[in-house]
């Protein structure tokens, strides 16, 4: 019996923008969560609807960087 092709997961990379300095907790504990502590540093996650959501929680600290593999 043959296997089926095996998908790559979709992932999203995430680039901090900003700093977490006089923002609240629970948004430097998200920054955190999404593997991020210092700007300019990137993690690469699954597309899940929990880390877009942790990513909308602190959208004004990160950007989505476009994968470049995608556009082809």
């Amino acid at each position: 019996m043959a296997k089926a092709p095996t998908t790559a997961p979709a992932t999203v990379t995430v680039e901090q923008t900003g700093s977490p300095i006089r923002r609240i907790g629970k948004q430097r504990q998200t920054l955190v969560g999404l593997g991020l502590n210092k700007i300019r540093r990137r993690s690469v996650l699954p597309d899940t609807p929990e880390v877009r959501g942790m990513i909308a929680a602190v959208k004004h600290l990160v950007r989505v960087v476009p994968d470049d593999s995608q556009a082809q």
